[in-house]
């Protein structure tokens, strides 16, 4: 433990325990924790992430701030926040990983305690029985274990030279397209449904795709067409066109616009990237497995191949995320 004269902060190891960002968590020490005490001066309910701003003393006694970047609205709505939580002016205890950058005061949120015992932190939402859906239809949220596994296999997929090249001199502070708020295309997109929900619409000639994360919203054409000729790749998302296959929907997307960092690992997405994503319900009717088979000859070495479950959520409603350029471009160093 490593005790530091600003206020009171105290820097201990400590594991990751946060959620994905919009941007590459690298800019943080996820080893360590700081933790301190001071007064509310702003906190800001927008997107893609809510911001505390918390005055402090240095080790001078100086008045200081700290900021303290948090997870989205609808992420905190249902971790029981509301834009009322903290108000200006109350005295709070801060714990959570600070930024690498030496000298600055800027810290990702693990917890915040109130002065009466009230702890503020995000969950994943409480478990619950659970409801059999239908159809495909409805509302699903992701389970951990295997989004998890799926980030890992983002993380190790193997490179092209110019994927490598590419990966080597992404700076995830300044280029991360999220940060302009622009959305991951798919897969990358699934990677966020632990803590964001997706519904799914389905109707006779197109199927609706939507995630609350940067309320990123798909159209799925299910009316025999097929992609587009040409070489327009104007849309981030690409262009779906889908089928059945028995009760399993099966979705195939192309002409995805370039995109930086689409896996959050600094590897781009090119001309020739091709989507296939398999919706398929369990005989329960509880939750969905979703199989995604993944080629972009242009930066992958080789095709990739994931695979992840969401839950039928009825119960839960998707909010509106509305991203600010302003709040989303915040955490880039000055």
């Amino acid at each position: 433990m490593r005790l530091v004269q600003a206020g009171v902060i105290v820097v201990i190891a400590f594991g990751p325990l946060v959620a994905p960002g919009h941007h590459s968590e690298a800019g943080f020490d996820l080893e360590s924790v700081v933790a301190f005490h001071g007064t509310v001066t702003r906190f800001s309910w927008r997107n893609p992430h809510v911001y505390i701003t918390v005055e402090t003393a240095s080790e001078t006694g100086e008045p200081v701030s700290w900021e303290v970047e948090t997870g989205a609205t609808p992420l905190l709505a249902r971790s029981g926040w509301t834009p009322q939580s903290l108000i200006p002016g109350e005295r709070i205890s801060v714990r959570g990983h600070p930024a690498r950058e030496p000298g600055r005061r800027y810290a990702l949120l693990l917890s915040v305690q109130k002065q009466d015992g009230t702890f503020l932190e995000q969950t994943l939402g409480e478990p619950r029985a659970a409801a059999v859906a239908a159809d495909l239809s409805g509302v699903w949220k992701g389970h951990l274990a295997t989004l998890e596994y799926l980030a890992e296999g983002f993380d190790a997929m193997p490179l092209t030279e110019k994927g490598a090249a590419a990966q080597a001199d992404y700076d995830p502070n300044t280029e991360n397209p999220a940060a302009m708020c622009i959305a991951y295309p798919s897969p990358a997109v699934l990677l966020v449904t632990t803590f964001f929900l997706t519904e799914i619409e389905l109707g006779g000639d197109i199927v609706m795709l939507r995630n609350e994360w940067f309320d990123v919203e798909r159209t799925v054409f299910m009316d025999g067409r097929g992609h587009p000729g040409g070489g327009e790749r104007s849309d981030v998302q690409g262009h779906s066109i889908g089928w059945w296959e028995g009760d399993t929907l099966v979705v195939d997307t192309t002409h995805f616009a370039d995109h930086r960092s689409p896996y959050q690992t600094g590897v781009p997405s090119g001309a020739q990237k091709h989507v296939v994503e398999r919706y398929a319900r369990s005989d329960d009717g509880t939750r969905l497995t979703v199989d995604v088979l993944l080629e972009d000859p242009e930066y992958l070495a080789e095709p990739f191949r994931g695979s992840l479950e969401w839950s039928y959520r009825p119960d839960l409603d998707l909010l509106s995320f509305d991203c600010d350029p302003s709040v989303s471009s915040q955490f880039v160093p000055r």
